[in-house]
């Protein structure tokens, strides 16, 4: 196990992943080996996407890092890779945002994707995640996203760097060669994909 420290916000070495804490360490846990099985919805898991909503207060590219000021006004810092935080900095301090992850075990979030809402006109999704993509969004079922039944479903494939709309109200990623239930929620902004997982 790696522990980094920050003194205000505690960041891992580890694209995607975050931990903090108000002052002292975190611990780095080695992500779960990939399943083989056939792709699930986050529901299925019994780990639903969660997401955290903020102001980008600063991108420092010297760290691959990002820090946002909550809602709620807590400091929060994510550690992402150099092309992640390429896109990042194209926003500028006060936008606000929106961290979307799942929350792998009570010390392990992953990061899906960083938002910015209000930044396009359209749902649009830039993918950095290093891999082509599958993005698959589908319509909300009373008003809620990540129902297996929802139709149509429309599908694009994306390549790394590649960038694509979505006119659904809810949307997903997967990896080539495997699927997802669109359980997120679309909004008019910039989504910087920075990986996709079951």
């Amino acid at each position: 196990m790696r522990k980094v420290s920050w003194i205000a916000v505690t960041v891992v070495a580890m694209p995607g992943f975050v931990y903090v804490a108000s002052r002292g360490a975190a611990h780095a846990q080695a992500p779960a080996p990939a399943d083989t099985g056939a792709a699930k919805s986050s529901a299925e898991l019994g780990r639903p996407s969660k997401s955290v909503r903020g102001k980008l207060e600063r991108v420092d590219e010297s760290l691959n890092g990002v820090i946002m000021r909550t809602d709620e006004g807590k400091r929060m810092a994510w550690k992402f890779d150099r092309p992640v935080i390429g896109e990042l900095s194209k926003f500028k301090p006060g936008d606000p945002m929106i961290v979307i992850y799942r929350q792998m075990s009570k010390n392990e979030k992953r990061v899906t994707a960083v938002a910015f809402p209000g930044s396009a006109e359209k749902p649009t999704y830039v993918n950095v995640t290093g891999f082509r993509i599958l993005m698959r969004s589908s319509p909300a079922v009373n008003g809620v996203c990540g129902d297996p039944t929802a139709h149509p479903v429309s599908e694009n494939m994306v390549s790394n760097g590649g960038m694509t709309e979505s006119l659904e109200a809810c949307w997903c990623c997967a990896t080539d060669g495997e699927t997802c239930t669109p359980g997120n929620r679309t909004g008019n902004g910039v989504a910087i994909l920075t990986g996709c997982f079951k």
